[in-house]
């Protein structure tokens, strides 16, 4: 059942975010090279605690810190490591916060000092399709508009987009139904959710320099390229309006 959340909710929920927007900027005013990957973590923690919030990542599903922090090849749940960010990588950090009982989710792919041109071009093209799927949160459309906006970008540009990972109804919970593909595979479910007033959605392209193709790693939780090549994450929280989209994160 897809949520739909009233003003006091969403009064909620946009809290929840502000302050995630707020850890986030935050780390990534942190991001240089010979950075610390594991102070990143406590320094997102120790933010969200002072505000009176909790991770929403830390203990979900036994997953141990309050980031996720992948780098180059990583596409998502990379666990903070006792390592040091170097020249030329890019790192995609992703967060949530509980607030008033609300979770809020967002991520972001960050440039490591200098990189090189393809890696540029990789984030900047992820991080449009971000807001070209946004752009199709309207009322009256469905979850396939957003799915397929993002697919079109995306394969156009000459890059791919993971399948495996989607975004997600947020809200009372991390991961509420509809499920919110970055492609328009007609086999995928919730394609044919309707947009209404009040959803709030998490949107989140994955998109990789090579193929679509991902594995996990020993650990359990890091998932990364199968080829190797550079991938890139942005993701809001946004709720869609009568009007336009919000971008609460």
């Amino acid at each position: 059942m897809v949520d739909i959340n009233n003003h006091i909710e969403v009064s909620a929920i946009s809290e929840s975010c502000q302050i995630l927007s707020d850890t986030l900027n935050l780390v990534e005013k942190c991001i240089a090279p010979g950075q610390s990957v594991l102070e990143l973590d406590n320094i997102a923690q120790n933010y969200i605690l002072s505000c009176e919030a909790k991770p929403a990542f830390k203990g979900y599903n036994g997953f141990p810190s309050t980031l996720t922090v992948s780098i180059d090849d990583e596409i998502v749940h990379g666990i903070p490591k006792d390592i040091l960010l170097e020249e030329g990588q890019i790192v995609s950090i992703d967060c949530g916060v509980i607030k008033n009982e609300f979770y809020s989710d967002s991520a972001r792919t960050i440039a490591v000092g200098k990189i090189s041109n393809k890696k540029a071009k990789l984030v900047d093209v992820t991080k449009r399709a971000l807001q070209i799927g946004i752009d199709k949160a309207l009322v009256g459309n469905k979850v396939f508009d957003i799915s397929d906006s993002i697919q079109k970008y995306v394969e156009s540009k000459g890059y791919s987009i993971v399948r495996e990972l989607v975004g997600h109804g947020i809200g009372r919970q991390l991961h509420i139904q509809p499920q919110v593909p970055n492609f328009s595979d007609p086999k995928t479910t919730d394609l044919n959710t309707e947009l209404k007033e009040g959803m709030c959605l998490a949107i989140e392209p994955m998109v990789n320099m090579g193929s679509r193709h991902i594995k996990t790693d020993s650990d359990g939780w890091t998932i990364r390229t199968k080829d190797g090549a550079a991938s890139a994450h942005f993701e809001h929280s946004i709720l869609i309006t009568k009007f336009q989209p919000r971008i609460l994160t």
